[in-house]
């Protein structure tokens, strides 16, 4: 029986290339770009998986699993995304997806991965299972709590400042203005009590966040 398929992702090309990688091998009902897009679409269409990127243009993926788990509790939702950030990995296993898995996995892993997740299993890429068990081992806590002061967006900022993009490279992916990117920093340094880039670079490798 092939799965039927939900895949959210704001790259038109990178869900076509998906496409073409899942082949016959699974039926992909409907395709969104947003979280707005996504919410109502998987309520209608009630999908076996929901193929969902971790960062998406109105907030993360996180944000998509929150508004639907509720309502579609036999929706299972595999995170697939360039990141392998610990953070986002721990973000959206907490909100409720069965695995995550990156972006350079194969076609035949991720038909299998599909399959394996509408079956229940949990699912993730290698090295990312250890970010899982580390965080939930006797009942540590999912996310580093200096980083609840912070608002998705500016979590999305702050991974990308460290990772050494310019506040216009930053606009471009996240589709903000250069001055909406420049206020999510400011804000950014206020709730963390750093002074400057540098700081905020050195405060993100140390809780594995680049």
């Amino acid at each position: 029986m092939r799965r039927r398929v939900v895949l959210v992702d704001d790259h038109d090309l990178f869900r076509a290339g998906v496409r073409s990688e899942l082949g016959e091998a699974v039926e992909i009902v409907g395709e969104a770009g947003s979280v707005a897009e996504a919410v109502p679409l998987i309520r209608q269409l009630d999908p076996d998986v929901v193929l969902l990127d971790v960062h998406l243009p109105d907030g993360g993926g996180h944000a998509v699993i929150a508004q639907v788990a509720p309502e579609r509790p036999g929706v299972r939702f595999l995170a697939l995304s360039v990141s392998d950030a610990a953070e986002d990995v721990i973000a959206v296993i907490r909100a409720g997806a069965r695995g995550y898995v990156t972006k350079s996995i194969s076609g035949s892993d991720l038909i299998d991965a599909v399959r394996r997740t509408a079956d229940g299993d949990a699912v993730f890429s290698p090295r990312l299972a250890g970010f899982v068990l580390d965080a939930f081992r006797s009942g540590a806590p999912a996310v580093d709590p200096e980083l609840d002061v912070l608002t998705t967006r500016e979590r999305e900022v702050l991974q990308l400042i460290a990772r050494g993009y310019r506040y216009k490279e930053i606009a471009t992916r996240l589709h903000l203005s250069v001055k909406t990117v420049e206020t999510h920093v400011s804000a950014v340094l206020r709730k963390l009590q750093l002074s400057n880039r540098h700081e905020l670079t050195r405060w993100a490798a140390e809780r594995r966040l680049i």
